[in-house]
């Protein structure tokens, strides 16, 4: 994030939200909106109004296992390294006002649009973790936590500053399980998270690190490692002690005098059921499309799976492109991935707009589709089935073809009641001409 602050060639416009974007490829119109923070540039990130601040509330950036002021910076590593003020916390009693001396606290910002022309876009918007409530005591059970909590309780600095311990009395445990593919892989989401295998594998090796008479357990349906080196990562993973216990978690209950929890699992290898006594649970939960990327798809109409990840025009030949000319996708946008693979699509849709804006101009068909409007009816039937948007329906007008979008498939001209759209150059006169010229051939 650092290096990116530093580029000159780039602009960070942080804490902001995309309102709208209108145009088409070489020519969006983009509409930002900033939120105010409630302290200027002029901040220096000293500390001194987080010090004062008598309001304490929970840290979504540690997930919600620590506090932070309502006045702070979201994390340490945070650019640009302003502090912002949580309003719907902040008691108002202007403790930092009168504690920063660079009077950088300006408690009368209002949000801002910002207009920005761009020739084109990627959509990068990531994803959220699926919160298990009310499945394996997630909740309920103050010793079962998410892989996510896991890596902020691991990370230096986390909330622990990296010494793990029970969330419900600070004891080191001794007997960790580990409950993948929960919320993945059934009714709801039959998708794989992709990354959920090699996470718990990393983490039960950190744990062992540490604690290194621990029993690590990892209850699965399949391990998956099909990238270079994780299936090498997995053997290893299983010579260093952790157990891997092939079959779903059936039963889960807490011990109201220890706050243990104690897991009842069906190994489908065995034949056998495990019991186990375990300090604390972690539950590998699915990865969700984030709340940025439901909110892309309304601001720009692209499509969605059913699960919500944005569709691409083609899944082997187009994985970047989506329906829209000059709109690309990459990361976990697209589809769960892990990062090589985030990276690898990043670079690759980099590329394409490279492809795109280097020439300054590029070339689009002369075959689109074109309307009537003496036959048009409006109707809505093109603009519903168009799959580049590139039809709408404007009053008094009838049907609208956006020419840059179009790539003339004839979608809308077969299901035109009234014949009142035709495809340019492949009008029905000169399709009947080319047959007849065809037949008539020696």
């Amino acid at each position: 994030m650092l290096e990116v602050n530093r580029n000159e060639n780039i602009e960070l416009i942080t804490y902001s939200e995309v309102k709208k974007v209108e145009g088409y490829v070489g020519n969006y119109k983009v509409t930002i909106e900033k939120k105010p923070r409630y302290t200027t540039d002029e901040c220096n990130g000293c500390g001194a109004c987080a010090e004062v601040c008598p309001v304490y509330i929970s840290n979504y950036f540690d997930e919600h296992l620590g506090v932070r002021k309502a006045i702070d910076i979201p994390f340490g590593q945070a650019v640009p390294f302003l502090y912002d003020i949580n309003r719907d916390a902040c008691i108002e009693c202007f403790s930092c006002v009168d504690a920063c001396e660079l009077d950088a606290i300006d408690f009368s910002q209002i949000a801002k649009e910002i207009n920005v022309e761009v020739g084109t876009i990627i959509i990068a918007t990531g994803w959220d973790i699926y919160e298990p409530f009310g499945e394996y005591g997630y909740g309920e059970f103050e010793n079962v936590i998410t892989q996510v909590q896991l890596e902020r309780i691991l990370a230096p600095n986390g909330p622990l500053e990296g010494n793990v311990h029970r969330i419900s009395d600070n004891k080191e445990p001794k007997n960790i399980v580990f409950i993948q593919c929960v919320g993945s892989r059934e009714t709801e989401r039959t998708y794989c998270s992709g990354v959920c295998c090699m996470l718990a594998l990393k983490n039960g090796r950190l744990l062992l690190e540490e604690f290194p008479d621990a029993i690590i357990t990892i209850c699965y349906i399949d391990i998956r490692t099909p990238e270079k080196g994780f299936e090498e990562y997995y053997e290893r993973a299983k010579e260093a002690g952790i157990r891997m216990i092939r079959g779903k978690v059936g039963e889960i209950s807490e011990d109201l005098e220890t706050k243990n929890v104690k897991v009842r699992v069906y190994s489908t290898l065995t034949d056998k059921i495990v019991k186990i006594d375990a300090d604390l649970v972690v539950l590998s939960s699915a990865a969700l499309p984030s709340k940025g990327t439901q909110q892309i798809v309304e601001v720009l109409n692209l499509d969605t799976n059913a699960y919500g990840f944005l569709t691409e025009s083609h899944f082997g030949l187009l994985p970047q492109e989506t329906k829209s000319k000059g709109i690309f996708i990459a990361g976990f946008a697209q589809g769960p991935k892990n990062i090589s693979y985030s990276v690898s699509q990043a670079r690759a849709a980099a590329s394409k707009v490279a492809e795109l804006t280097a020439p300054g101009q590029i070339d689009i068909e002369l075959i689109t589709a074109e309307v009537n409007p003496e036959f048009c009816i409006s109707c809505r039937r093109c603009e519903k089935e168009c799959p580049k948007s590139a039809i709408k329906i404007e009053k008094g007008i009838g049907a609208f073809i956006d020419e840059i979008n179009c790539d003339g498939c004839g979608i809308c001209a077969s299901c035109c009641p009234t014949q009142a759209i035709d495809i340019r150059y492949y009008r029905d006169y000169q399709i009947f001409a080319e047959i007849d010229g065809i037949l008539g051939g020696d």
